[in-house]
């Protein structure tokens, strides 16, 4: 049992604001950049599926990065791990800027990916400092600023790029993220939860990261090398020979990244299955629609990259409202109706775009996906972090992001393959194909959950936290 513990509402209103502002501004980031993939591809002479690389290296980055910086978080504190992920994170954005060639470029997105680490540990920090009934609604206003960002990254991003280049956009950003460095440093106290005996599974880390970056780099270039070549062939072969290994390792290690014994609750298998098809979902959607939005007509629409940039707010702009709405009335309603409400939606979306007529329907699709997908995450945060205990909520929400990192990093590559492989209208159609598939499993997986809010709650938080406001 957990000792008695405060809601210092002033402190925790002020940690809430300062960490959601960041995360618009490191969701403007990776935005930033979506809308200029295909001149991307077409400046250093590389297909669809090549330029997915941009995008996924840097997630395959972030899966081995996540756990290690979750894990020393927990050992010397959230605070001052934080600080020093963004000190680096700092240093790579900006030299990504001028990435001479291709290779540079996707070797310096995958040292940005110490970005993605950002996350968990912020909803750790934010999540520490509310009562339970108020924790949906912290983590509304959250998953709000990922929207708020991608809002402010698609058109501000788009416009950057159209007019002074891809590299300027990052340029713009580093002042930011000083900034909020700055902040975090002088007004964000050092977590309650620490664990000095710890140890970190580098071991584990590196091997998931191999896996998915073998696997993510076959799926990239199979339709460069041939997927009957020798090379791919032994990609796929050696991604299977490291995971077949790296689980009875980690069975075995008691620190592991993939903690088996978090992995016996059903609700962390559940909320960890579904952040993997929300981010293949994700990810997918974004390279599909820009490219089907900037790809010469008949295949496409023939927009410009601001162009693309606009268009694409709807869909930013759905996933800034629905957080908020989501996260206020989950502690009524319980989180699996919403399940139902963001997968019904995402197919409906993702089915419309399918068939769009004209460039005005794959808008509103885009924005239908936009309000599914985001009506999707706030309930799995709520399902993670509320079916374990508060010693465990770091790594919980590290393999969370390892589950929704493979995902993503997933979705991009699929996208790029079937644009590369068909190279016509009809590979955008496959592509919302593949995303709806996803949405039927998360409807799938969420029937399996336990209700953790609302009348039908079946379980509680296992520990027995006592929080007074004060």
């Amino acid at each position: 049992m957990e000792g008695e513990q405060h809601y210092d509402k002033k402190y925790a209103q002020k940690s809430l604001l300062i960490f959601a502002a960041f995360i618009i501004i490191v969701m403007y980031i990776e935005t930033m950049i979506i809308s200029s993939l295909p001149s991307i591809a077409k400046q250093f002479d590389v297909n669809a599926a090549n330029v997915s690389l941009v995008l996924s290296m840097y997630i395959v980055a972030g899966v081995a990065l996540s756990p290690i910086v979750g894990k020393l978080a927990d050992i010397y504190g959230k605070k001052k791990v934080l600080i020093r992920v963004l000190a680096i994170y700092s240093i790579s954005v900006a030299l990504t800027g001028f990435a001479p060639n291709f290779t540079s470029l996707v070797i310096l997105r995958a040292f940005q990916g110490i970005g993605l680490t950002v996350f968990p540990l912020a909803i750790s920090l934010i999540q520490e400092q509310f009562p339970r009934d108020k924790v949906p609604q912290a983590l509304g206003i959250v998953g709000a600023m990922f929207g708020a960002g991608m809002s402010i990254g698609l058109p501000i991003g788009s416009f950057v790029s159209n007019t002074y280049g891809w590299q300027i956009t990052y340029f713009t950003a580093v002042p930011f993220v000083l900034l909020f460095s700055i902040l975090i440093g002088l007004f964000i106290k050092e977590s309650r939860h620490m664990q000095p005996d710890a140890k970190v599974d580098y071991i584990g880390s590196i091997g998931l990261a191999v896996f998915l970056g073998s696997l993510v780099f076959a799926l990239s270039e199979g339709a460069t090398f041939g997927w009957g070549s020798n090379a791919i062939i032994l990609l796929f072969a050696f991604a299977i020979l490291v995971f077949a290994l790296l689980i009875p390792y980690e069975k075995k290690n008691a620190d592991a990244v993939l903690d088996f014994n978090l992995l016996k609750i059903r609700n962390v298998v559940a909320a960890n299955l579904i952040f993997l098809a929300v981010g293949i979902g994700i990810f997918l959607a974004y390279q599909t629609f820009v490219y089907q939005f900037e790809s010469p007509v008949p295949t496409g629409y023939g927009q410009s990259i601001f162009a693309t940039g606009l268009l694409m707010v709807p869909f930013a702009i759905m996933s800034l409202i629905i957080p908020p709405i989501v996260g206020r009335f989950l502690p009524r309603f319980g989180v699996k109706p919403f399940y139902l409400f963001g997968s019904a939606l995402t197919i409906l979306g993702f089915l419309v775009a399918a068939f769009a007529p004209s460039i005005l329907y794959l808008v509103i699709g885009a924005a239908l996906v936009g309000i599914g997908l985001s009506g999707l995450n706030i309930p799995t945060m709520n399902l993670l972090v509320l079916s374990v205990e508060g010693r465990q909520i770091g790594l919980a929400a590290s393999m969370n992001s390892v589950f929704g990192f493979f995902g993503s990093a997933l979705g991009a590559p699929i996208a790029g393959v079937l644009i590369a492989v068909f190279g016509s209208a009809a590979a955008f159609q496959y592509s919302y194909f593949v995303a709806i598939i996803m949405s039927i499993i998360i409807i799938v997986i969420s029937l399996f959950a336990k209700e953790v809010l609302g009348p039908t709650a079946a379980i509680k938080i296992p520990d027995s936290r006592v929080i007074k406001e004060v």
